[in-house]
């Protein structure tokens, strides 16, 4: 027998980011582009899963990202869930795990929670397609002390179904993996599946997806949109077919939101020139999120171009920020900084005072190196702009 079906996870919808806050005077709320977006790509979804021919939707955990998401989060949510129009298989991951109180026992989303949406509450078969079941193990909490894998398993045989598990949490030994998340006992799943117990596991709260390889029976989705920086790449789900017990996965492009880093020596007037390119490289920037972490030293004269380059592409981007643990650019003055300020005389030997302050292992009371460069620039650009106005 063969089935088809979409494997997702982890679309946290509701997430915010402190980076995508609206701009002091702009008119984009890229925060509000970021949350809208997401919930879209649930609709994408839906779209590729039917075109596919897929029979039914799993989502492996942490579909809201919080258990406090707004009324307007799960209202437009299930609506999207409505416009997939297949079965929708939902798990309870860390983030809305089943536990008291918790969202999916919220009147906001019990009332809005389309017919064809099935939230995995406990780990009891569900014939999804026929001679194909779902078994799901929701997490019970947002810190599980042991994996709740493992016993689910320990009791399944082979007797001919093809069964889809989907859980939440890590398996030990892959990089880059969130060290709180709770341990999945892996050689459990492995002995599940050699048995023919289990044919597939569908695994959620990595970001990344993993493995590459299209035969492999337990797998990680991904999200449907990028969270961070870490993420390679914009958001894909995975088309699984399950054929005589063999598994194939397709990843599929589904998101539109990118979070990438640009990285850069600075030393010169033509890395300046390579970093307008770089950025200028990006087909997307209203979908775009740079952390930037430039090295090296420029004068005050080239860190003037350069801010300048960056403030001009920050209304380009979604965000455009440096890093705060990577960017260690420094800015020196040489005697060209001064000459060509063309300053008058207690401006210019205020210039120089600043000048002698900025130099490396200067620090003379209050005023540091950094503070130096910053009132050299500021001297540099009123001189630009007096003359400019002659």
């Amino acid at each position: 027998m063969m089935v088809k079906f979409l494997h997702t996870s982890d679309w946290q919808l509701g997430m915010t980011r402190h980076y995508l806050a609206r701009r002091h005077g702009g008119d984009d709320d890229p925060q509000a582009r970021f949350t809208s977006d997401r919930i879209d790509a649930v609709r994408r979804i839906g779209d590729l899963a039917r075109a596919q021919g897929c029979a039914f939707v799993v989502v492996a955990g942490d579909v809201f990202e919080t258990q406090n998401v707004s009324r307007q989060v799960i209202t437009r949510t299930c609506r999207a869930m409505a416009s997939i129009a297949l079965p929708v298989y939902l798990l309870p991951g860390n983030h809305d795990s089943l536990e008291p109180g918790c969202i999916w026992d919220r009147p906001d989303f019990t009332q809005a929670c389309p017919d064809n949406v099935t939230v995995l509450r406990d780990s009891k078969p569900i014939d999804a397609a026929d001679g194909v079941q779902v078994i799901g193990v929701p997490l019970l909490s947002r810190h599980p002390s042991s994996d709740p894998v493992g016993p689910v398993v320990a009791g399944l045989t082979d007797d001919g179904t093809t069964r889809v598990l989907v859980a939440h949490g890590q398996l030990p030994g892959l990089s880059g993996q969130d060290v709180e998340g709770v341990l999945i006992d892996r050689p459990a799943l492995d002995a599940a599946i050699a048995r023919g117990a289990i044919s597939y596991v569908a695994l959620g709260d990595r970001h990344i997806r993993w493995p590459e390889s299209p035969d492999a029976p337990i797998r990680y989705s991904g999200t449907q949109e990028t969270t961070r920086f870490s993420d390679p790449g914009k958001g894909s789900v995975d088309v699984i077919e399950i054929a005589d017990g063999r598994v194939s996965a397709t990843p599929f492009p589904v998101g539109i939101w990118l979070h990438a880093r640009v990285s850069r020596p600075m030393s010169t007037d033509e890395d300046i020139d390579a970093l307008a390119s770089e950025l200028a490289g990006f087909d997307d920037p209203t979908h775009t999120i740079i952390r930037y972490d430039l090295h090296g030293g420029l004068t005050v004269t080239q860190n003037a171009r350069l801010e300048a380059l960056l403030q001009d592409q920050s209304d380009s981007f979604a965000s455009l920020e440096p890093s705060e643990d990577r960017n260690d650019l420094t800015v020196l003055p040489d005697d060209d900084d001064l000459a060509g300020m063309d300053l008058p005389g207690w401006a210019g030997g205020a210039a120089q005072e600043l000048a002698d302050l900025a130099g490396p292992g200067r620090h003379d009371g209050d005023v540091a190196p950094a503070t130096a460069v910053d009132a050299l620039g500021l001297l540099r650009r009123l001189a630009a702009r007096s003359e400019a106005g002659r």
